[in-house]
């Protein structure tokens, strides 16, 4: 069964009807007819089997046959990362964190980034195709740039990778279910200010392996260790 995306489906409603976007998806790319059903999620939890009752092309009008709804996880899963240069790589990396099961991701502004605006609702939008293909049924928080000292005052106590050498935690002694954002440095790594501001606010330096990683490797190797932790 296909499934489509709408967060603004709720548990109550019997009927629901469609952006113009999907129903012109359903009904003319797709072709579908009355009668024929769909999934729909709403990124919440819910996930509902529905059936199309008025195959109309700008207003696709679904009855809603069957509802489940699935317990928000008890931990949270946030990395925040500095956007790399190509955009195509931070498109990647939120799709495979998406599959792996993030929950929030926060783009940071960072003295050696090398991009200072990105397009979050494009990002968006990949998580949403990632959450639909995975049968995922929570979408991930996307939050838009925010400078990485201000991401640190509202979030401290977490953990961050860098490429200095000096003494670091493994990640499975450091981690912590609950209230432990991980931080991610652009591709010309945090400055050294940045880091000692981190630790000040209680901070955890890792170790993610002897190999220097990329940007978007490190994001998602930290997704796949953290999620193996949380089951």
């Amino acid at each position: 069964m296909r499934l489509f995306y709408d967060a603004n489906i709720k548990e109550s409603d019997t009927t629901f009807t469609l952006t113009e976007d999907e129903s012109k998806h359903v009904i003319r790319v797709l072709r579908m007819k009355e009668g024929e059903q769909i999934g729909l999620l709403n990124g919440k939890g819910g996930s509902f089997t529905c059936e199309i009752s008025d195959a109309h092309p700008k207003r696709c009008v679904l009855k809603i046959i069957a509802h489940s709804q699935e317990k928000q996880p008890d931990h949270n899963l946030h990395i925040a990362i500095g956007p790399t240069k190509q955009l195509d790589r931070m498109e990647w990396f939120v799709e495979k964190a998406t599959e792996i099961g993030v929950t929030e991701i926060t783009l940071i502004a960072c003295k050696n980034q090398e991009r200072s605006k990105v397009k979050v609702d494009r990002l968006v939008k990949k998580a949403i195709s990632a959450m639909k293909q995975s049968h995922r049924s929570f979408l991930p928080k996307i939050n838009k740039l925010t400078d990485v000292k201000s991401f640190i005052k509202d979030n401290p106590k977490g953990l961050i990778a860098h490429c200095y050498e000096n003494s670091k935690e493994n990640f499975e002694d450091a981690f912590r279910k609950k209230d432990c954002a991980i931080l991610i440095g652009p591709e010309g790594d945090f400055t050294l200010e940045e880091i000692e501001f981190a630790l000040q606010n209680g901070y955890k330096t890792i170790t993610l392996g002897e190999n220097r990683l990329r940007t978007e490797t490190a994001g998602l190797y930290v997704c796949v260790r953290s999620s193996l932790l949380l089951r």
